[in-house]
C-alpha cells in the first residue's frame, strides 16, 4: 500500500529513521527531500520514500537504439554524440556522449575506426552501458552508418554494390553501413 501526494523539488517528504530514500529523492542529514516535481509515493511494504514524475527525462539505458553523430575517429575507438532514442519523440537528458571502440563496430576484424565511420556521420547502435560512461556498439546488421557525406563535396552518398558512393565526385567510400542506409527518417 502506498500514500501519494504532489511534491514540488526540496520538499521534505520524509525521515530516514521511517523510509529509505529511492527515485526521486535524496537524503540530507537524515531528512528526505523531493528531488523533483511529481507524486510522493510512501511505500509501506518497502518503506521507501520516491517521487514519480509525470514526465521523467529520456536518460539513455542499457539496450537502448539510438541515433548518434560520430564526432572524431582515433585508431582504436569513435566518439558521438547521442541526439535521439529511437521510437521516442523526447530529447535525450543526462550524458550523451560516448564510445564506440574498434571491436564493438562490425562482427569482423576492424584494423582501422576511420574506414568504418568519418566524422558527421549519423549512425544507428545500441547501449550497451550507460555509467560511468557511454558505450555503444554497432555489430549487428541493422546498426551502422545511416546518412554519410562525400569528404570532398559534401554530397549525400549513395548505397552501390562496393559500399557508398558519390554521383558528384565519382567516389567510393567504405563505411559500416546499417542494412536500412538512406531509408531512415529520425
Amino acid at each position: 500500500m502506498a500514500d501519494t501526494r504532489k511534491v514540488l523539488p526540496g520538499d521534505e517528504v520524509a525521515v530516514e529513521e521511517e523510509y529509505l530514500a529511492a527515485d526521486g529523492t535524496y537524503n540530507e542529514n537524515g531528512v528526505i527531500y523531493a528531488s523533483q516535481f511529481g507524486d510522493l509515493e510512501l511505500d509501506l511494504n518497502e518503506m521507501t520514500a520516491k517521487v514519480k514524475s509525470p514526465n521523467p527525462p529520456n536518460v539513455l539505458k542499457p539496450g537502448d537504439i539510438v541515433f548518434a553523430v560520430i564526432a572524431d575517429t582515433k585508431p582504436t575507438m569513435a566518439t558521438c554524440d547521442v541526439v535521439a532514442v529511437e521510437g521516442v519523440k523526447r530529447g535525450v537528458g543526462g550524458e550523451t556522449y560516448g564510445t564506440i571502440h574498434v571491436s564493438k563496430i562490425s562482427p569482423g576484424y576492424t584494423e582501422d575506426v576511420s574506414k568504418e565511420f568519418r566524422k558527421n556521420d549519423i549512425i544507428r547502435g545500441r547501449v550497451t552501458q550507460a555509467k560511468p560512461s557511454l558505450q555503444v556498439v554497432t555489430v549487428d546488421p541493422h546498426l551502422g552508418v545511416i546518412l554519410a557525406r562525400c569528404a570532398r563535396c559534401r554530397e549525400t552518398l549513395v548505397r552501390k554494390e562496393k559500399g557508398l558512393y558519390c554521383q558528384s565526385c565519382d567516389r567510393y567510400y567504405s563505411r559500416k553501413i546499417a542494412d536500412d542506409y538512406g531509408q531512415v527518417v529520425i
